[in-house]
Order: structure tokens, then sequence, then C-alpha cells
């Protein structure tokens, strides 16, 4: 359906265009009506006036059909040749000097139909029109003196046999070859843009199917994402928010927050390396198996380790994944947390503002089999924030290539420290965009806030 399509609307406006070169046509021969009168042409005055009414109205229907008919019947572009053969016919009767030159217009006129078959079609009823028009022309048209040495008398005409063969042979027949050779141009080139036109639209239903496809993958993705806030309404002691937006269609950044039991509380973001449908892939695996094994009584450092090694088992494409993940204990305020590579946090402590919190980067997951990391930890107070991120914010580019920095992200958070953890990455993700502008967006934005509101009680 899209092929039939695309060259559905092309007849339409090869009509259009069609009618609007065939307009001109009516004006130059009007111009050339016009200049005969008034005896600046040399051609006889009592030819233009029989021919050129004629020519002029065939040149002049189509438009007036296009009018009509809005140019999108099938039978238009059968109407608007025959219109442009017939008037170049009587054009080339009344003067067969300029046979070959005006019977290249409905050749060319063809030629934007991007068919093969109606241009030979056009060239079959043209050459026999043409050849018409000359025997006609020996008899009623302006004489060609060159070709056919003939005198021009005013007074009757007289065609012998030899003006017939010397017609024949050094007029329809010379030119009829080099209207065949001109065709044969106008054939390929119709051919071949219709060749063109065929595989555009193939690809043009390639991507529609391919940009469906990642839609619904987007979909998928942002499902598999928590995205529904607040996420724990039941939960007092804190309050969490978490946002990303892909580059792409998809993306290979990724957060998570679960209960790992009534207590703990676990964040996870992530970034895999790449982008688009492979790191989303490799995103589903890692976000999966990081979720799986963090379970109660599991250190944070033997979660990572076991993650590292089964991703690197499957790893043919050689991808790796940064990524962060703590764990909070609610009664103690105790934060675990472990590093793979990636960015480091923001804490504000005691009502304090935001400061980044130095952390071992360790190395990243799949990047190498048999990594040990090292899990640190933190002791949290009620109002105390956690802001974490990936490299999309702090390396986020403006139309001047200039990136967005942990600078400017430290300023804008220590500006919003007392803000809920939603107000908060709302007003940084403004920040983002307007320190950006116009300029695209080359990684994906992740972020997270959580807010350690109080303490659960110990039971």
């Amino acid at each position: 359906m899209g092929e039939q399509n695309i060259f559905m609307e092309n007849e339409v406006k090869a009509n259009r265009y069609a009618a609007k070169c065939l307009v001109m046509c009516s004006l130059v021969c009007a111009a050339a009506w016009g200049l005969t009168l008034l005896r600046i042409f040399t051609m006889p005055v009592v030819i233009m006036n029989t021919a050129m009414p004629v020519i002029i109205l065939c040149f002049l229907m189509p438009s007036l059909l296009c009018r009509l008919t809005e140019g999108n019947r099938k039978w238009m572009k059968y109407a608007v040749l025959f219109c442009s053969i017939m008037g170049v016919f009587i054009l080339s009767s009344a003067m067969p000097k300029h046979g070959v030159l005006v019977w290249t217009l409905p050749l060319m006129l063809s030629c934007h139909y991007y068919s093969k078959n109606l241009t030979r079609l056009t060239l079959v009823v043209s050459q026999i029109l043409f050849s018409a028009s000359i025997y006609i022309g020996m008899y009623y048209g302006e004489w060609d003196q060159i070709l056919l040495d003939a005198a021009y008398y005013s007074g009757p005409r007289v065609v012998t046999k030899q003006n017939l063969y010397d017609a024949t042979v050094f007029f329809v027949l010379t030119r009829a070859a080099a209207l065949w050779g001109l065709s044969t141009i106008c054939t390929t080139m119709a051919a071949r843009t219709r060749g063109l036109l065929e595989q555009q639209a193939k690809d043009s239903e390639e991507r529609q199917r391919i940009e469906t496809e990642l839609d619904v993958a987007n979909r998928i993705q942002a499902d598999m994402l928590p995205c529904i806030f607040p996420a724990f309404p039941e939960r007092q002691e804190f309050d969490i928010h978490a946002s990303m937006s892909p580059a792409r269609e998809v993306g290979g950044d990724f957060y998570d927050f679960f209960m790992v039991d009534e207590r703990h509380l676990a964040i996870v973001i992530a970034d895999v390396s790449g982008k688009g449908v492979p790191a989303a892939l490799f995103m589903v695996i890692g976000k999966t198996l990081i979720k799986d094994h963090t379970r109660p009584g599991t250190s944070l450092e033997d979660v990572f380790s076991e993650v590292n090694d089964i991703l690197c088992d499957s790893n043919q494409e050689g991808m790796f994944i940064t990524a962060f993940e703590g764990v909070l204990d609610l009664v103690s305020g105790e934060f675990s947390f472990v590093n793979a590579g990636h960015e480091i946090p923001f804490i504000a402590r005691g009502g304090e503002s935001f400061e980044p919190y130095k952390v071992r980067p360790g190395f990243v997951l799949a990047g190498m089999e048999d990594m040990k990391y090292q899990c640190g930890s933190i002791m949290l107070a009620p109002g105390d924030k956690i802001f974490q991120y990936t490299d999309g914010v702090t390396e986020a580019t403006n139309g001047e290539k200039e990136l967005y920095g942990m600078v400017r992200l430290g300023d804008v958070l220590k500006k919003n420290t007392g803000k809920r953890p939603e107000e908060l990455l709302a007003v940084v993700r403004e920040d983002i965009n307007a320190f950006v502008g116009s300029a695209p967006q080359f990684d994906d934005i992740t972020m997270l806030c959580v807010e350690y509101r109080k303490r659960m009680t110990d039971q």
C-alpha cells in the first residue's frame, strides 16, 4: 500500500506539473503567433492563424482538466499526454522543420510519471504522428527548404515523387532515428527513477515498521522501570522519586528501587555502554540480575560479584555496565552501597546543602570475570537525602559544545536542597533543558533521589 500511495501521489504531482509546462508552451506559441502577425517572424500568416488557436487550446486543456478534477483521476495522465501530442502534431504539421524539437515535449513529460511502458507508448504514438505530420506539412504546412531542397512559391505547391522520397529518406527516417535515440534516454530515466522510488517506498515501510517496534520497546522499557509515584504511599519512613529520559527510542540507563525486606530499601541506578536496542536488551538483563541477587543477608559486594560473573559469561558484544546500588536500613539509618565505575552521589545531611560524596569507584560490571567489589556505608539521619544520576546529566551538551558538568549540578542541588525528591528532580531537569537549549540529546538522562524521613520502629 505504501508503494502504491507514493506512485499515486506522484501521478497527481506529475499531472499538475505537466499542465503548467503546457501552459508555458501555449504562451510561447501565442508569442510566436503574435510576432508572425507583426511580420517579425517570416512564417506564413495563414498557416499560423489556422494552426495556433488549435495548438494553444490543446496545451491549455490539461490545466483546465486539473482544475476540474484536482489532477487525481487515473485517466488524467493519458489526457495530459494526449493533449500534448495533439498540440505538437498540429505544430509539427504546420512547421515540419521544427519536428524533432517539439516532439521531445510529450516524451519529456511522460518521464515524470516514472513509467517505462507509458514512455514507450508515448514514443510509439509520437513516432506515428510525427511521420504523418511531415507528409501533411509538405502539402499544407511550411516547407523545409534546407532538408527538402525545395523552393518556396507563392502559388500552388507541387509535391513530386522525388520530394516524397527525399522527405522520407532525409527527413522522416533521420529525425525518427534521433527521436528513438532520445526516447532511450527518457525510458531509461523513467525506469531508473521508478526503481529508486520503489526502493524508497520499501525503505519507508521498513522504517515505519522499525519505528513501530521501537515505540513498543520504549513502552515496554518504561513499564519495566518503577514509574508510579508516590512509590510506597503506605511507608512514611522515606520518600523516593526517579526519572529516565532516553536519548533514543530506547535507552541503556536504568534505575530501580524495591524493598529487600520490611526494613531495607534498595536503590539502583546504572548506565549500559552504548545506546539503542543492544544497550536496552543488556539493560534488561543487568536490572533483572541485580534485583534477583539482592536478598536479605547478602552483602552488596557479593551481589555485584555474582552479577558481574554472570554478565561476563553472556557478553559476546563486549558491553559493560556502570552501576551504583545502595541499601538503606530504615531502622538504624545505615546506608550500605557498592559502586561499579559509576558517578559519585550527592548527599545532603542534617539540613545542610547537597555535597558530592566521594566513594570508591570500583570496576564496571561485565568488564572482567572474578572481580571483587568493596562495600561502603554511611549513617543517615532523618531529613538526609541522596541524589544519584548517570553521566547523561553532567555530560549534557549545549550548542557551544559545553558540558553541563558537576559544578553546575552541585549549584542547582544546593539551591534546592529543601525540595522534595520529585520537586528536586523537576528543577534539575529544567535547569538541564535551559542549559542545553535546542541542542540534541546525545545520552540518556537518569536521576534518582531518596529522602530518609524518619526511622522505622524496630518490632
